[in-house]
C-alpha cells in the first residue's frame, strides 16, 4: 500500500527561515525541497551579469527578451540533503546568496514574463506530490491546492538580526543598516508588486517564530503535517 503524500506550501517574509525549515521537514518526511528563491536569485543573477541592471534600474525588456535562455534547474542533493542551483549548468549557489543579488531579486520576480516561466517548472515539479516548496506565492499561486499552507513571519528587527549573522558567516562585510534597508525594501516590493504578490492564503496556517527556536517550530509543522496525513 502506497503512503499518502501531501504538498507543503510555505510562504513569507524574507530572513523568516523558511528555506531551513522547509529543508528540514523535506528530509524528515522524505519529500522533496524546492527552493523557489533561489530559481529567481538565479534569474536576477543572469540579469546581472549580462548587464540589464543600470543604476539599479532592471531592463525589463531585455530580461524577457532573453528568458528563453535562461535554464534553471536543481542538481542531485548532496550529502547533506542540499540540492544546489544551477543556472544554465553552473552552479551558482554561493553567489546567488550574495547581497548584490538580493539587491535586486524582488525586482526580478516583479516581472510577470519571469514569474510565469518559474512557476509553470515549480507546478510541474509538485504534480508526484511529497513536495516542500517555500518561497512568496506558493500556497496562492503555485499549489493552491497544497494540503498544507503555512505562512511564516517574524519580528522585523529578529529578521535583520537573523540575516546578518548568516551573510557574517559567510564573511561578508555588510552593516545591519544595510540589512535593515534590504529587508524593508524587499517587503515593500512582496507586498505590492502587481504580479502574483505575497499575501497569506485564506486557508494557510500562520507560523510566527520571534520567539520559536528551530527545533520548537520544526515540531509544530510536523504535527501539522501528521494531523493533515490522518485526514486522508
Amino acid at each position: 500500500m502506497l503512503m499518502k503524500k501531501i504538498n507543503i506550501a510555505i510562504d513569507g517574509y524574507s530572513s523568516c527561515g523558511k528555506s531551513t525549515l522547509a529543508k528540514g521537514i523535506a528530509k524528515a518526511l522524505g519529500y522533496t525541497f524546492i527552493d523557489t528563491g533561489a530559481m529567481y536569485r538565479a534569474v536576477t543573477l543572469f540579469a546581472l551579469r549580462n548587464e540589464m541592471v543600470d543604476a539599479g534600474d532592471l531592463n525589463e525588456q531585455a530580461l524577457i527578451r532573453e528568458l528563453p535562455h535562461v535554464n534553471i534547474r536543481f542538481a542531485e542533493p548532496d550529502a547533506t540533503g542540499k540540492a544546489r542551483v544551477l543556472l544554465n549548468e553552473e552552479d551558482v549557489e554561493d553567489e546567488i546568496r550574495q547581497m548584490h543579488v538580493a539587491n535586486h531579486v524582488s525586482a526580478v520576480a516583479g516581472v510577470p514574463e519571469v514569474r510565469e516561466k518559474l512557476v509553470a517548472l515549480q507546478q510541474k515539479m509538485g504534480k508526484l506530490k511529497g513536495v516542500v516548496m517555500d518561497g512568496r506565492d506558493i500556497g496562492t499561486v503555485v499549489f493552491p491546492s497544497a494540503e498544507l499552507k503555512i505562512f511564516m513571519t517574524a519580528d522585523p528587527e529578529v529578521r535583520v538580526q537573523r540575516r546578518l549573522a548568516e551573510l557574517k558567516a559567510k564573511g561578508d562585510a555588510v552593516s545591519a543598516e544595510e540589512v535593515r534597508k534590504n529587508l524593508a525594501e524587499r517587503d515593500y516590493q512582496d507586498t505590492h508588486r502587481a504580479a502574483d504578490p505575497l499575501r497569506q492564503a485564506e486557508d494557510a496556517v500562520v507560523l510566527d517564530n520571534t520567539n520559536l527556536n528551530k527545533e520548537e517550530q520544526f515540531n509544530l509543522v510536523l504535527e501539522w503535517v501528521n494531523q493533515k496525513l490522518a485526514e486522508g
